[in-house]
């Protein structure tokens, strides 16, 4: 399983994804679900991946390939002129590579389906933020929902709801974040560190901070270990229950 978040603010953008992946319990491994592409200046691209993981690298690898020399490997993310377009493109790829994996054609319960974070910015626009699904349509992130998730995302998105506000700093934004992939962690075996992080400073058009959070990594501990302290002294400090017969 996956765990990978988007979210927009107006300082940019942020993305996070886990790097577990598993066929059982005595088969697990550490995959990169995050990949950018960028032209200096011009364009800043950045995808992340869930689900099969035959799709999501053969679909990483035609955009690798055709972005190599994108004028002689149209249609190439390098070249569109908007990020719409970029969407499209990768939506289209992806359903191309669902439907070479598959006998029977895609469909959304299909073993090699695959869902995707899409996000970043092309000069002269504002940055932006897509969810594409395996058929190849998509969804983009407004105000009303700032952020998308992708892959396990039932425990993490309670704390993203509640605590998610554009005016957030970066800092602020890492640090809910991990506070939200700590709980999927915690409720689900198939998600775990490293957790991959990037940023992006609208913009700047320029790859932004790059950090990969380890297992053993001590700000994480920190917040893991606060955040339940937290939720235990806000729980105690809630008013009791009382049985009241006359209710």
């Amino acid at each position: 399983m996956t765990y990978c978040v988007g979210l927009r603010l107006n300082r940019g953008l942020v993305f996070m994804s886990d790097t577990r992946t598993n066929a059982g319990v005595d088969d697990i491994a550490t995959v990169k679900k995050m990949h950018s592409w960028h032209v200096e200046g011009d364009r800043v691209i950045t995808l992340m991946t869930a689900g099969n993981l035959a799709t999501t690298q053969a679909l990483i690898s035609v955009l690798d390939e055709r972005s190599k020399v994108p004028e002689d490997r149209d249609p190439s993310i390098l070249a569109v002129p908007t990020m719409f377009q970029v969407a499209r493109l990768i939506g289209k790829t992806l359903k191309e590579v669902i439907q070479a994996n598959s006998d029977t054609g895609q469909t959304a319960e299909s073993a090699f389906n695959a869902t995707l974070i899409l996000g970043g910015q092309i000069k002269g626009m504002a940055p932006r933020l897509f969810m594409i699904y395996p058929e190849g349509n998509f969804i983009e992130a407004q105000n009303d929902t700032p952020f998308f998730q992708i892959g396990e995302t039932k425990y993490g998105r309670p704390i993203l709801v509640r605590a998610q506000d554009p005016t957030m700093s970066f800092e602020e934004a890492v640090r809910l974040l991990i506070v939200s992939f700590d709980s999927t962690i915690k409720a689900n075996l198939s998600v775990g560190l490293p957790l991959d992080l990037m940023t992006y400073e609208a913009d700047s058009l320029t790859l932004g901070m790059q950090k990969r959070f380890k297992r053993d990594d001590k700000y994480v501990r920190t917040i893991s270990t606060g955040w339940g302290k937290a939720l235990k002294k806000a729980l105690d400090g809630l008013p009791d229950f009382t049985f009241n017969e006359t209710q």
